[in-house]
C-alpha cells in the first residue's frame, strides 16, 4: 500500500522564508502543512513563499488549509504566495477564485531550496504504522508569541473575541465588556514598554499584555504615583508590570496557559512582580486570578473608584538583584 507524503523544507532569510514543498497535498499531508505555516507566522516570518515546483497535487481540503493561512498572514501584515503550481493545481485556483490571493506575480523565480541550510519534515498517511509513536500532537502544542504593536492592532478584534468567549456564561461577564477591552488595549499599546503576548494552537487561546512601572517614575502618571506608592508599601518593590489583561480560553489547560503568559511577560520585561486591578464585585475574575497564583490584597484608598490589586511575586531566574 502506497501512503501520502509530503515533505516539507523551510529556508529562512531574514524575516522572509521559502517553503518548498515536495509530494501531494490531501488529507494524510495537510495537517503537517497548516502546521508548518502557523510556525511561519509564530516565528514573526513576514513574507512566506511556497514552491509548489514538485507538488503533484492539492484537494479542496489542502487549499483551504493555503487561504486560511494566507488571511492569517494578512492580519499580522504577513504576506503568504504560491510559485510555481502545477497545472491540477492552477486549474483549482482557477475555478475556485483563488488564483488572485495565493499566486504570486512572475517577476522574479524563486530560488531553488539549498540542502545546506533547510529544516525539513515529513508525514505519512495517519494509518501508516512506520509513524513514530512518540511524534507529538500538533493541535495540542501551545506556543507563545509576542507581538510589537503594530501586530498587535492588527490582530486586536481576534484578541477581543477570545476575552469575550473566555468570559461568556460566566459571572463576571457583566465586568468584561468588549469595547471596553478593545479601549484598554488601545491605551495600553502606547504606554513606553508595552508588551503582548499570545498563545496559540492551531487557534489564539491566551493572551496578556501590560507594561512597566518603574522607581524612576515611569510608567502612569497622577494615577500611577497613587498606584506606586500603594504597591511599595504592600510589597517593599518600587518596579513592576501592570498586567492590563491576562486571558485564557476555556481550554483544558486553561490555568497552565494563563500561567506560562504571565510568567513569560514578567520576564520579558525584567520584573519579578506583577499587578492587575479587579473590580471588587468582579468574583469570577478574582476566582480565575487566583487559581493562576495570584494574591488579593484588598480594595486600595485614593485610587478613581473602587478597584482591587491583586499582586503576583514571581522571582525571575538570572535576574540580577539591581533590575528587580
Amino acid at each position: 500500500m502506497a501512503f501520502s507524503r509530503l515533505d516539507i523544507r523551510r529556508r529562512n532569510r531574514g524575516e522572509r522564508t521559502l517553503v518548498t514543498l515536495a509530494g501531494d497535498i490531501g488529507p494524510a499531508t495537510t495537517p503537517l502543512l497548516r502546521a508548518a505555516l502557523e510556525q511561519c507566522l509564530l516565528d514573526g516570518v513576514t513574507v512566506i513563499d511556497i514552491d509548489l515546483t514538485t507538488v503533484g497535487s492539492c484537494d479542496a481540503r489542502g487549499l483551504d488549509v493555503l487561504l486560511s493561512a494566507s488571511r492569517r498572514a494578512g492580519r499580522v501584515h504577513a504576506s503568504l504566495r504560491l510559485h510555481h503550481p502545477c497545472s491540477q493545481i492552477t486549474q483549482l485556483l482557477a475555478v475556485t477564485g483563488s488564483a488572485s490571493l495565493l499566486l504570486a506575480a512572475p517577476v522574479s523565480p524563486v530560488p531553488p531550496a539549498a540542502p545546506g541550510d533547510l529544516m525539513s519534515t515529513a508525514t505519512r498517511a495517519p494509518e501508516d504504522p512506520a509513524r513514530l509513536p512518540d511524534q507529538p500532537v500538533l493541535k495540542d502544542a501551545i506556543r507563545l508569541r509576542r507581538l510589537t504593536r503594530w501586530q498587535a492592532e492588527g490582530m486586536c478584534e481576534d484578541i477581543a473575541d477570545l476575552a469575550a468567549e473566555s468570559v461568556a456564561g460566566t459571572p463576571g461577564e457583566a465586568y468584561h465588556d468588549r469595547g471596553d477591552f478593545l479601549r484598554r488595549l488601545a491605551v495600553t499599546s502606547h504606554r513606553p514598554g508595552f508588551a503582548l503576548l499570545v498563545a496559540e494552537t492551531t487557534v489564539l487561546v491566551g493572551c496578556a499584555f501590560g507594561f512597566p512601572v518603574g522607581p524612576d517614575g515611569s510608567g502612569w502618571r497622577g494615577f500611577d504615583g497613587t498606584l506606586q506608592e500603594t504597591i511599595q508599601r504592600l510589597t517593599s518593590r518600587a518596579r513592576f508590570v501592570v498586567l492590563t489583561q491576562v486571558v485564557a480560553h476555556p481550554h483544558a489547560q486553561h490555568r497552565d496557559i494563563a500561567r506560562c503568559l504571565q510568567q513569560r511577560l514578567l520576564t520579558d520585561l525584567h520584573s519579578s512582580l506583577g499587578v492587575t486591578l479587579l473590580h471588587p464585585a468582579d468574583q469570577a475574575g478574582q476566582a480565575a486570578f487566583s487559581s493562576w497564583g495570584w494574591q488579593n490584597m484588598g480594595e486600595v484608598v485614593g485610587l478613581p473608584g473602587p478597584v482591587a490589586p491583586c499582586v503576583l511575586s514571581l522571582p525571575v531566574e538570572g535576574l540580577s538583584p539591581a533590575r528587580r
